[in-house]
């Protein structure tokens, strides 16, 4: 069974960058995609990057295209989340997620069925 857990989150300054892990204690996600969501103070959680179990294919929202980095490495059962050039706006519980189900490189909170308990990241003007 998947069991999702990050860390890696933290407080910042804008322009700085830090690397995201999730670790699936479960160590059975390896054929599955993976995605990273987050969720601002007041606002709905929101679709970030989401890799195939192969990692031949990726993708981000636009907001962070160019700035986050997402990869994985299946043989440590985990997935990352490089993000560079931090912003303010990046600033929310970042959650990692799990598609069990075989939607495929979906952006939607929906397709992703396990999730972890998510990680805080601060990044102050």
């Amino acid at each position: 069974q998947v069991h999702l857990v990050e860390s890696g989150g933290g407080l910042v300054q804008a322009g700085s960058s830090l690397r995201l892990s999730c670790a699936d204690f479960g160590r059975t996600f390896t054929r599955y995609t993976m995605a990273w969501f987050r969720q601002a103070p007041g606002k709905e959680r929101v679709f970030v990057s989401a890799i195939t179990w192969s990692g031949d294919r990726t993708s981000y929202t636009e907001s962070v295209k160019g700035r986050f980095t997402i990869s994985r490495d299946n043989a440590k059962h985990s997935v990352f989340l490089q993000m560079n050039s931090l912003k303010p706006e990046d600033t929310a519980v970042y959650y990692c997620a799990a598609d069990t189900q075989g939607y495929g490189l979906g952006s939607a909170a929906y397709a992703y069925d396990v999730w972890g308990q998510g990680t805080q990241v601060t990044v102050s003007s």
